[in-house]
């Protein structure tokens, strides 16, 4: 069971969200009727490097990976997921 909460979003943020939700669906792509369905793991087994996540912290503007060890490939593509701090 998921735990309620306050809203603690802005108003600002709150109309944007309520007019994201508000947006007419986008149609299903125009496939031809020949087409097969592959699965996502399909997609990631052909790529030449996979998904990691790594424990970080932010120094002076910098991301700094916490392990000393992992070492990215000169230009990654990099995701930056931050917490609220609480």
């Amino acid at each position: 069971m998921t735990k309620l909460s306050s809203d603690q979003r802005s108003p600002e943020r709150r109309k944007r969200d309520e007019q994201i939700a508000s947006e007419p669906k986008l149609s299903p792509p125009q496939l031809p009727p020949d087409a097969v369905p592959a699965q996502i793991e399909t997609l990631l087994a052909r790529q030449s490097r996979r998904p990691l996540a790594v424990p970080g912290v932010v120094e002076n503007g910098l991301v700094r990976p916490l392990d000393a060890n992992v070492k990215l490939p000169e230009h990654s593509r990099v995701i930056i997921v931050a917490s609220d701090g609480q």
